[in-house]
């Protein structure tokens, strides 16, 4: 007997980075609970007894896919001042994490971290370092702007609203079960600024950011 093929005619051939290319598409698209191994057999044409072939587990397939998210993040570039630096790094997080709003839970939380992941790490340490930043404070940098980062796009990925018409419709909505007076400073934040034209939530993050920043400053002295 011939043995059943596990590929479909016409595919290329299968890598681990298509593997893992593919399982981020997936993710981005259907939801990380979409991420099974028969689901993204299907979506590469393959078996899904032919990804063991390139990822070894449900587990070496999240790694992947997070080195790959951490990879998309610009690095601090050599001989950069370490305030600009950390600036346009955390901006650059936060959009890989809009692009991959899967990722926001997965990012520290891996055991076997991939090459672009350590690169990462060791890059912004080494930038902080080299700014002045003594090993203590470096480490509290990291912390806080790891935290601020992954916390602005966890609360922005939990929002009910994607757009200004979905914001203006829930804001709405919240404010006409209130009676008239009740709640006059969330009203007025309401009316006077979230339903104000032009008005988006991710526009909070730079403003933030700056002020992690400027306390970072201070305390390198």
């Amino acid at each position: 007997m011939t043995p059943r093929a596990t590929s479909r005619p016409g595919r290329t051939s299968l890598t681990r980075q298509r593997v893992l290319e593919a399982a981020v598409h997936l993710a981005d698209t259907a939801g990380a609970e979409a991420l099974t191994m028969r689901r993204l057999g299907e979506a590469l044409g393959v078996e899904a007894m032919s990804l063991y072939n390139h990822v070894a587990n449900k587990e070496d397939l999240l790694d992947g896919m997070v080195d790959l998210v951490f990879a998309e993040v610009e690095l601090p570039a050599d001989g950069e001042e370490w305030r600009p630096a950390m600036r346009r790094s955390a901006l650059s997080m936060r959009a890989a994490l809009s692009r991959h709003r899967w990722a926001v839970g997965l990012m520290e939380s891996r055991t076997a971290p991939g090459p672009a992941t350590l690169r990462h790490h060791d890059t912004v340490l080494g930038c902080l370092r080299r700014g002045g930043f003594s090993l203590a404070l470096t480490a509290h940098a990291v912390s806080v702007l790891d935290s601020y980062v992954y916390g602005f796009a966890l609360q922005e990925k939990s929002l009910p609203f994607d757009s200004p018409a979905e914001t203006a419709e829930v804001a709405e909505s919240i404010m006409g079960g209130f009676a008239e007076g009740e709640y006059p400073y969330l009203t007025e934040i309401a009316t006077a600024h979230v339903l104000q034209p032009g008005y988006s939530y991710g526009e909070e993050f730079a403003f933030g950011l700056d002020l992690v920043l400027d306390g970072l400053a201070r305390a390198a002295g």
